[in-house]
């Protein structure tokens, strides 16, 4: 496979090299690759989680949001100080 580079991709893969981290060109992509795998990932578990949320709604099975909110502040100030 052959890959056109633009030259700021290029400046931005060689900045990643002199830095050290990576041996090769490659490795520079693959570990990009890694991160949009992991992105991808992401995204399509927030999507997931978002649907249960809506069909959690359309069921009316809500909570308010102050009520949320108010359990949360009580929580933190149960907990002692961390100094």
């Amino acid at each position: 496979m052959s890959l056109s580079l633009t030259p700021e991709t290029e400046r931005r893969i060689a900045e990643q090299l002199q830095k050290g981290r990576y041996q090769s060109a490659d490795e520079v992509i693959v570990a990009a690759l890694a991160l949009l795998d992991e992105r991808e990932r992401c995204l399509a578990e927030l999507r997931q989680q978002i649907d249960v949320g809506a069909e959690q709604i359309d069921r009316g099975q809500v909570t308010d949001g102050e009520v949320i909110f108010d359990r949360l502040f009580n929580r933190l100030n149960q907990q002692p100080d961390e100094e």
